[in-house]
């Protein structure tokens, strides 16, 4: 067997976007997201990792929440949501992350039920682990092919940084 044959489609780059959903850096860095998801499509597989700050009190739950949203099915629309209400976030709190979900069609009781029982946290905190071991301190941080880029300092001209690697890596590949 041939594992070059042309019928194995090459694995997508993995970009992880570590993430604070009560960060208003977060809530920028959201166009290009969007933008890099628009471009690449399925070629770079965009993971959502988790990095809730302590100097805000909602974005561990927010993170569970998050995790709820992909559950269902809708994770990157419920992400948008919340991180473009992020002062309604640092008002309300968990109502707050609960009505977004069904303003989106989403389960909310089951949302409801996801922050009382804990069934994300572990999730939540793996993610937050391998960031500290990984170098992360702020958000948001995006770490492609083992290069960390850090959107928390300066947003400044990060998504061409990004798309450079990620062309470099699919150009490597052939795809």
């Amino acid at each position: 067997m041939n594992d070059s044959a042309p019928d194995h489609p090459a694995r997508p780059v993995v970009l992880d976007v570590w993430c604070e959903l009560q960060c208003p850096d977060c809530g920028t860095a959201l166009d290009d997201v969007r933008a890099l998801r628009a471009r690449y499509s399925d070629r770079v597989e965009l993971r959502l990792r988790h990095f809730p700050l302590e100097k805000h009190k909602h974005s561990f739950a927010a993170a569970q929440a998050a995790e709820e949203a992909f559950e269902q099915g809708s994770g990157w629309p419920y992400v948008e949501a919340v991180l473009a209400g992020v002062q309604e976030l640092d008002r309300r709190g968990e109502p707050f992350l609960v009505d977004t979900a069904r303003e989106l069609g989403l389960d909310a009781e089951e949302f409801d039920t996801a922050l009382i029982d804990g069934r994300h946290i572990l999730i939540v905190d793996a993610d937050q682990a391998e960031g500290k071991a990984i170098g992360v301190t702020g958000t948001p941080t995006y770490v492609v092919d083992g290069e960390r880029l850090d959107g928390g300092k300066s947003q400044e001209g990060l998504r061409e940084r990004v798309e450079a690697i990620i062309d470099r890596l699919l150009a490597a590949e052939g795809s």
